[in-house]
């Protein structure tokens, strides 16, 4: 089977085989969560577009639609990468989810005799 991407890719399959699992499964893990992210932010200016007509904002919706399309077919490639590593299917390297584990507001937990804050 031959796959041809739709979109501009650093790297092809073949390019992506010779890196390590490790990179691979990372770069997967850093790229669903940039889709989440702009997924987030999508939501917001269809939101906001709803309301108001915004050229700009239009364009911006367009455009990060095309970055996660993007982004898709780039795990798509890193997943054929792993297929072809013979990795896919094994539970040891099961590919991770993203999480948000940075809180959306940084509070002080606590003042230090320095004076300084810890977060």
């Amino acid at each position: 089977m031959e796959f041809k991407p739709r979109y501009p890719q650093p790297f092809t399959i073949l390019q992506a085989i010779e890196l390590d699992v490790s990179v691979i499964t990372e770069e997967i893990a850093r790229l669903q969560n940039s889709i989440s992210h702009l997924k987030d932010t999508q939501q917001s200016l269809q939101t906001y577009l709803s309301t108001e007509d915004d050229a700009e904002l239009a364009t911006a919706l367009k455009e990060n639609e095309d970055v996660i399309a993007s982004q898709q077919e780039r795990i798509t490639i890193l997943q054929f990468a792993l297929r072809g590593k013979g990795i896919i299917g094994n539970e040891h390297y099961s590919l991770p989810t993203p999480s948000r584990t940075e809180p959306d507001e940084l509070t002080p937990t606590e003042n230090r005799e320095d004076g300084g804050i810890d977060l």
